[in-house]
């Protein structure tokens, strides 16, 4: 037990909570988001509502300090603590802030206090010079819900075919410890002379059924079986001289990350990070020239790495690939190991990055974020102290330690956290530029007070980086505000939601007459459709590329002292000749940066988002019934939960 120490909300204030209403944003669809995602089942059978999901999780971070308090003979009141929490729990309650789609779902539970806070963690990198010990590390995070970078790093030195006539047979313990052991050991038979391994599946249990400790239902043995069989296929094409370290390694790591996408709650992001002078990089996602990576390709967004002043000769290269295809993205190192942000100057040893690039990180480094929501707060005042509330939160989940030795090492020494905003675009359009510049300027300063009294208070080195900007997925959608910094695609919209037909929330939401249709690209799969209303907002075909570049700067000048997540949109016909332009000016000033072109004929059937006019919005909203929750009560049906890749 990591946790010994616990605290827990007073039952009055637990009364007082239960009788407030939850309010979620656009309409229906924020409430259908959380229940599908974050609320979990109680240990007396019934499911979370939004006040029993905000109490666990003030109740865990609270106990995290407590703990790390008393385990360290350092001062407790209980009388004052409760105080802080009632104020904690109330500004959550509101979505004044919030923790990541990680601690909605995980913070509170026996899983973190009996096994420390990897599952906590947005953010995490590992570099691949050691592939077995990276491939181990990667699968473990995956399976814990981390979203992982990785680079090109291994040179493919020493590498050897094993002698398969004489194999030694792995049971696979019915555990993530089991499958992570599993890849390590196949890995290490090609790079370390290990003993050809062959496995028996027979103690791993089959697909539907529960698990108990980080919640969701078993993929059963097939994904673990196909991952084997691809990392045997991958190596043995090494070997034989037919593909080169860079593609073996983003072939492992990819399929790696397929796999987990195939099983549990949990969904798979990763970061593929490599140079702009590798030509096998760059080629990665040229599925016309390699069809065979189309199954496992998508699941990393890949960026190049600007390390010196020459390789941003190179970027007329990389705007053409950005034109055509996408991608890569950009990552400057050089501002990420010389600045916090941008123009003060603050050494940072980190040379990867997350899948999202908001946070730049050492190799088995994890990060954790918060992020707050300026729409909610009434008030100047009340933004500030939402802003405090989540420093406190991310610098209390990074008191406790993960499960591997490798990764405390770092987060003790850099006690990296991200405080984020969402819905920024909304705050520019409401406030405009010189009062939204004031009011981060005001909100970075009081980050890093804050975070060093309390790393001084808990006897620890304050934080290294404490600022960002996430991209924001499903969180935004609860609350109803723009994602990240991204400004919104339409005013108004269907969103839909895909739900197995044998789920509990299936039910729920026929129950309610939510307009739906079965799904045409999966079977056993009904499509949910809920109108939605994103605001005066500007849309981004309003917004030039631009603008949306000058904005990256702005926040990554004033706010972040890790990176910003962004994707900038552009017009191809527009702007893509001058997109070589945009990164002339502007990659020398920010750390990280993706772009995607607009494709105005992409349309299919059941899209994720489809505009709308405001007639039929409100014909849809008139028709829309309210959802009876309290049918709902089972286990978490998402099938898209936490941080996703942005490109895919």
């Amino acid at each position: 037990m990591i946790v010994k120490e616990r605290f827990y909300l007073n039952e009055a204030y637990c009364r007082k909570l239960r009788k407030k209403q939850a309010r979620f944003g656009f309409g229906g669809f924020g409430e259908a988001v959380y229940y599908r995602t974050y609320s979990r089942i109680k240990p007396d059978g019934s499911r979370e509502h939004w006040a029993d999901t905000v109490m666990r999780v003030i109740n865990g971070v609270i106990s995290i300090r407590k703990n790390h308090y008393i385990m360290n003979d350092l001062s407790w009141d209980e009388q004052q603590w409760q105080r802080y929490a009632h104020e904690l729990a109330d500004a959550m309650f509101e979505m004044k802030w919030l923790p990541p789609g990680r601690g909605l779902w995980i913070m509170g539970t026996d899983y973190i206090y009996e096994r420390g806070s990897a599952a906590l963690n947005n953010c995490g990198a590992v570099d691949t010079a050691d592939l077995a010990a990276a491939a181990d590390w990667t699968m473990d995070m995956l399976m814990c819900g981390v979203g992982v970078g990785f680079n090109t790093a291994w040179k493919g030195e020493n590498v050897s075919m094993p002698d398969k006539s004489r194999p030694h047979v792995f049971v696979i313990p019915d555990s993530r410890e089991g499958w992570v052991a599993s890849v390590r050991l196949l890995i290490e038979s090609y790079t370390k002379n290990g003993t050809w391994c062959t496995f028996d599946y027979s103690k791993i249990r089959p697909e539907g059924s529960p698990i108990k400790g980080f919640g969701g239902t078993a993929s059963g043995s097939a994904p673990l079986r196909q991952l084997h069989k691809r990392i045997e296929s991958y190596l043995d094409t090494y070997v034989q001289g037919d593909s080169d370290s860079t593609r073996c390694i983003a072939d492992i790591m990819n399929a790696i990350g397929v796999c987990i996408v195939a099983g549990n709650v949990r969904r798979s992001a990763q970061i593929a990070l490599g140079s702009v002078d590798d030509q096998t990089f760059l080629e990665l996602k040229d599925y016309a020239k390699h069809p065979e990576r189309a199954e496992i390709g998508w699941i990393s967004n890949n960026t190049v790495v600007l390390e010196k002043n020459e390789d941003f000769q190179k970027l007329p290269l990389i705007a053409k690939y950005i034109k055509d295809k996408g991608e890569p993205g950009i990552m400057n190192l050089i501002n990420i190991q010389k600045y916090g942000r941008y123009g003060e100057k603050a050494e940072d040893k980190a040379w990867l990055a997350n899948p999202c690039s908001e946070i730049a990180l050492e190799s088995f480094e994890l990060c954790n974020l918060a992020e707050v929501f300026h729409a909610r707060c009434e008030d100047e005042a009340t933004f500030y102290k939402a802003v405090e509330f989540a420093t406190f939160y991310a610098s209390t989940a990074a008191l406790l330690p993960t499960h591997r030795s490798e990764t405390n090492t770092i987060i003790m020494r850099n006690r990296r956290i991200g405080v984020s905003l969402s819905g920024i675009a909304d705050m520019l359009d409401e406030l405009g530029t010189a009062e939204l510049t004031s009011r981060l300027r005001k909100g970075y300063k009081l980050v890093c007070s804050l975070n060093r009294q309390l790393a001084c208070e808990a006897g620890i080195p304050a934080s290294i980086r404490v600022t960002t900007v996430k991209p924001s997925g499903t969180i935004s959608q609860l609350v109803g505000v723009s994602s990240g910094m991204h400004f919104p695609n339409f005013q108004y919209a269907i969103r839909r939601m895909r739900v197995g037909n044998h789920t509990p929330i299936c039910k729920v939401l026929n129950s309610a007459g939510i307009p739906n249709e079965p799904d045409r690209y999966s079977v056993n799969t009904t499509v949910f459709e809920f109108p939605i209303d994103q605001g005066k907002t500007r849309k981004v075909k309003e917004v030039s590329a631009w603008e949306q570049f000058a904005l990256l700067a702005m926040l990554q000048r004033e706010w972040s002292d890790n990176m910003v997540s962004c994707t900038i949109s552009f017009d191809t016909e527009r702007e893509g000749d001058r997109i070589e332009h945009m990164l002339a000016q502007f990659a020398p000033i920010i750390k990280s940066v993706s772009m995607m072109p607009y494709n105005k004929n992409e349309t299919y059937i059941q899209m994720p988002y489809e505009e709308i006019s405001k007639k039929e919005y409100k014909k849809r909203v008139a028709a829309f019934s309210k959802i009876n929750w309290e049918e709902y009560n089972a286990n978490s049906d998402c099938a898209e939960q936490f941080c996703c890749t942005s490109n895919r």
